[in-house]
């Protein structure tokens, strides 16, 4: 079964499945987070207590609702448009993410989230919906 997780940020709440790699597990694992976001460009990111290898997952360029762990600022990520580093419209990491799953609706609302906000990321159980 798949893991789902529940990322809030301010008014805004969006769901994601997580995928069956090693970096989702520890990510799982390590649930709930809470941390102050950053943003760069279409790009949410904020640091976490892990540190996970770049895998066979590793991609320089993601998809619209990728999430990502960024093994050199050991920060979770959330792709929803172009980074300061993209080319046209390619979303473009700093450097090389490990894509550990996927935003299940539409990214638009991450859009709101502000840089500074606190962000909460939680198991979102299936009996929960």
């Amino acid at each position: 079964m798949a893991k789902r997780i529940r990322i809030r940020a301010g008014r805004v709440e969006v769901e994601a499945v997580l995928d069956e790699s090693l970096t989702a597990t520890k990510i799982y694992e390590a649930l709930p987070i809470e941390e102050e976001v950053n943003t760069w460009g279409d790009e949410i990111y904020f640091e976490i207590p892990l540190s996970v290898a770049l895998d066979e997952t590793a991609r320089e360029v993601v998809e619209r609702g990728d999430l990502g762990y960024w093994p050199t600022g050991r920060a979770f990520c959330i792709f929803f448009g172009p980074t300061p580093i993209s080319r046209g419209d390619e979303i473009r990491p700093a450097s090389a993410v490990n894509v550990f799953g996927r935003v299940c609706a539409d990214t638009d609302p991450l859009k709101e989230v502000s840089n500074g906000e606190t962000i909460h990321i939680e198991r979102a159980e299936a009996d929960d919906r």
